[in-house]
């Protein structure tokens, strides 16, 4: 039977993991993450650290063992993991104002392989527990998918096309932070580059959205207004002057409210219908301990960003202008209702 959400794959069956697999999962990983924690706190090292960080090694090596099924991708992950130098903090420090920076360091990233840049304000929340970063300033870097490859994931479906693809961005992201990271040094600034796919001090997707790169997704990815959930983020921090850019409101979020293309995609049923208390924000929130053992047993997954209507060319137009109009029309009826009670509350 044809599956409806997507023709060109047959339906997909329940998944159901290993057992040796599933005993792997030795601890919930929907504690660590605070799933439920009603005060907010900074976020546990989990499966993307070093293993001695936190209790998933063994499930790590079941992925990197399932990697082997996909040699194709194997160069781009390597080209990902290989990370260029990093050139002294110049001397003399350049000095200008934080717009000019901000526009220069731009112009620099866009012409260095990203896709999309944003800046924030650090938070001590965007930075793992157990780490230091002293920066004040955190660039994120957005890597647009190229959409018809990234629609052939998982790997063990499409001989690995979707996940080289993966890959790629990875790398982009590696030499598109480390290039920006070594510009900002050559001006006298310190800079730190955090590319993926291995976490290590800086959490991207917060301060992503923050920087106006996008919304958080019901599948647990950001969803960006230029590319849909088929991104990856490369982060930079620097304590160069810079210029916050602003959070963005496109109807994402409201429209993952009702959608469920990406929840009856995901062949462990870990994407929750409803939003979570997560280190207390309610949020959505994607289930680890359904997630990652599928994830592992097909060397990476990204079906959820694949299958996202907001991810596709050809809808993606469309649903930017019909959110645009829903919110236009929200806007409209509170002017209404607070010119109203305006009203109510005046004096006779």
């Amino acid at each position: 039977m044809p599956d409806l959400i997507n023709p060109r794959r047959p339906k997909r069956g329940t998944y159901i993991p290993k057992p040796e697999t599933l005993a792997l999962l030795r601890v919930s990983g929907n504690l660590i993450n605070g799933l439920g924690e009603q005060q907010p706190r900074r976020p546990s090292p989990f499966f993307w650290h070093s293993p001695d960080l936190h209790p998933y090694g063994d499930l790590q090596m079941v992925a990197r063992q399932s990697s082997r099924a996909c040699p194709e991708s194997e160069p781009a992950f390597m080209a990902a993991y290989s990370y260029p130098e990093l050139v002294p903090v110049a001397d003399t420090r350049i000095a200008a104002s934080a717009e000019s920076f901000s526009a220069e360091m731009t112009t620099f990233a866009m012409a260095h392989e990203a896709d999309a840049v944003g800046i924030t304000a650090m938070d001590p929340l965007y930075v793992f527990e157990g780490h230091l970063i002293d920066e004040p300033w955190v660039i994120v870097l957005a890597l647009a998918h190229n959409y018809e490859r990234l629609k052939e994931v998982p790997s063990d479906e499409t001989n690995g096309i979707g996940v080289v693809d993966i890959g790629d961005q990875y790398a982009k992201g590696t030499r598109s932070s480390y290039a920006i990271s070594n510009w900002i040094r050559s001006q006298g600034y310190t800079a730190n580059p955090y590319p993926g796919p291995s976490a290590s001090a800086l959490v991207l997707i917060p301060p992503a959205i923050a920087a106006g790169l996008g919304e958080l997704g019901k599948h647990g990815s950001m969803i960006s207004p230029q590319f849909g959930s088929g991104v990856r983020l490369a982060g930079v921090t620097t304590n160069m002057p810079l210029v916050a850019t602003n959070p963005v409101r496109f109807g994402a979020d409201d429209f993952c409210s009702t959608c469920q293309v990406c929840t009856r995609a995901c062949p462990p049923e870990a994407i929750t219908e409803k939003k979570q208390i997560v280190r207390g924000v309610e949020r959505w929130y994607v289930d680890f301990d359904k997630c990652i053992p599928y994830f592992a047993e097909t060397a990476s997954c990204g079906i959820c960003i694949a299958e996202c209507p907001w991810t596709r060319p050809d809808v993606r137009p469309k649903l930017l202008a019909t959110m645009a109009r829903r919110m236009n029309e929200e806007a409209k009826r509170n002017d209404v209702s607070t010119s109203e009670g305006r009203l109510r509350l005046s004096p006779v």
